[in-house]
């Protein structure tokens, strides 16, 4: 399924995902029902990403902040191997996992990759940081399933108990990293990096639903325009979506 974001500086022709359908029919519903018509592009970041979606954002005055709304309602990940932050991705915003562990995503709100392109360095030390990351992750998640027993220690004052558990689940949680055999950047990630470019340490973090077929000049120059306080364009870039049949 395929839509056209039209905006003032051009248009961008879209290609959904069919894995991640939860996603691809709650847009193509929005888009059936207008709902991003008359909208802005209301966070732009050079050399990152251009976000809209937000209703709150249509007939916004100059110096309002934008970024908070939606339908009232999110949408449960589909963080999918293989679906990355290459440039031209389209990706569901969402909340921080301080509050959105479970990282479901914006009912409307969404962003198109711009990136960069990355040299062999900065991929060896992404992919390094990307390790630690998911050891990070796979850690937190075995923690939370010893919450009773680490919650009993603390109260009993076991240093020694806490410490011999944070050393075990440490080890657990390295182990899961390697045996998955996806630790750090795979060799497609590299590929895709260093030619096509993107934003490779939101993988694994954010729902990519779709990518830019047509039209990725417009979102380079929709993430070069000169912006205010909240990264909003100084001049508004109105958007309308509609289905291509």
């Amino acid at each position: 399924m395929k839509v056209k974001i039209q905006t003032t500086l051009g248009d961008i022709t879209v290609r959904l995902y069919d894995k991640t359908p939860l996603h691809r029919d709650n847009f193509i519903r929005l888009v059936r029902e207008g709902f991003y018509n008359g909208t802005l592009f209301h966070r732009v970041i050079k050399d990152f990403m251009v976000q809209g979606g937000d209703p709150d954002s249509k007939g916004a005055p100059a110096g309002k902040q934008l970024g908070t709304g939606g339908p009232g309602y999110t949408i449960d990940a589909e963080i999918k191997d293989g679906l990355i932050h290459k440039r031209g991705a389209l990706a569901a915003a969402r909340l921080g996992d301080e509050v959105n562990p479970e990282r479901k995503s914006s009912g409307s709100q969404f962003y198109i990759v711009w990136g960069q392109v990355y040299n062999e360095g900065q991929l060896r030390q992404l992919s390094k940081q990307l390790e630690i990351q998911q050891m990070q992750q796979a850690f937190n998640a075995l923690a939370a399933k010893h919450r009773d027993e680490i919650m009993q220690m603390r109260r009993e004052r076991n240093r020694a108990g806490l410490q011999d558990l944070q050393e075990r689940l440490a080890t657990e949680a390295e182990a899961q990293v390697k045996a998955n055999g996806n630790a750090g950047l795979t060799e497609g990630q590299r590929q895709i990096y260093s030619t096509i470019g993107g934003t490779p340490h939101l993988d694994g973090q954010y729902t990519v639903f779709g990518e830019v077929e047509d039209g990725l000049d417009v979102v380079e120059r929709i993430q070069q325009v000169s912006t205010v306080r909240g990264d909003r364009p100084a001049e508004d870039i109105e958007m309308s979506i509609t289905e291509i049949p």
